[in-house]
């Protein structure tokens, strides 16, 4: 019998978990592994078969209290055999005692209600190539967030997201391939967003902003740096004005997922959320 064991996901192995995710139809940034694994090393598993990668998912803790689950994936040859189970269970023990958060696909919501989650909203993934120019409203200006004092940012992130996230959101802005916009008013930030290239579509996560007209500054700004390529926004349905908008510039739904807790709902700014970070780490 094939002997199937389960580990700690080395460096390497991040790339070929992304090469999966790609696979499936996600299409994960080209330098997300990085950002991935430096957020929580030991967060990533990965389960093999006679020493082969077969199944994989992540469990990333998140301060004390929440944790993350995502990229769970059992290679299609090898679904159906009890791999994945015993890989889910393995990661559902390492978050043991957290409210866990999750992005479902449609197909697999069901299986994760049977383990404790209930919905919280959906994300609708809009795509397309932004139309128009939409200039940032009087006041607002629009810098590289690179540029900010990082505490700033991560106070204003930490409105969105349920824990605080320092060491993802330093390794997210600096990863290659990618542009972080901050509009600022008076010293304040009014908005954030980042642009990061993908397998196929360029994909807007986080995008943060306090109004419909800020966040189509930042993505119309985000947009002109690769002209004429589409972009992709993951849109939580819980704010019906972020969809309105993305409509507006052009955009089309391709996709959905379900975001899902086992615990309470978190308390976070959903008027200010336009577009999710990302369905692997959240």
């Amino acid at each position: 019998m094939a002997a199937f064991e389960i580990g700690v996901a080395s460096a390497d192995d991040i790339a070929l978990l992304g090469d999966w995710a790609g696979a499936e139809g996600w299409n994960p940034g080209l330098g997300d592994g990085c950002a991935f694994f430096a957020t929580d090393p030991h967060g990533f598993l990965v389960g093999r078969l006679d020493g082969e990668p077969a199944a994989c998912v992540s469990v990333v803790r998140y301060g004390p209290d929440f944790g993350f689950l995502g990229l769970y994936i059992t290679r299609p040859p090898l679904r159906g055999q009890g791999y994945g189970i015993q890989l889910w269970r393995a990661g559902m023990a390492r978050l043991d005692g957290r409210n866990v958060g999750l992005d479902g696909v449609v197909e697999q919501q069901d299986n994760y209600r049977k383990s404790g989650f209930r919905s919280a909203w959906n994300n609708i993934r809009y795509e397309g190539i932004p139309t128009g120019d939409a200039p940032a409203p009087a006041g607002v200006a629009l810098v590289d967030a690179r540029t900010l004092p990082f505490p700033q940012l991560a106070a204003y992130d930490r409105r969105f997201f349920p824990a605080a996230r320092d060491h993802f959101l330093a390794s997210w802005i600096a990863a290659p391939q990618r542009t972080a916009l901050a509009a600022v008013r008076d010293g304040e930030l009014r908005g954030f967003a980042v642009l990061r290239a993908c397998r196929a579509a360029s994909r807007i996560g986080p995008l943060y902003a306090e109004s419909p007209e800020v966040a189509a500054a930042l993505v119309s700004a985000l947009g002109a740096t690769t002209p004429g390529e589409p972009v992709a926004i993951d849109v939580p349905d819980i704010h019906p004005e972020a969809g309105r908008l993305v409509e507006q510039l052009g955009l089309t739904p391709t996709f959905e997922t379900a975001r899902m807790y086992t615990g309470p709902v978190p308390r976070i700014d959903h008027s200010g959320l336009f577009g999710i970070t990302s369905l692997e780490l959240g």
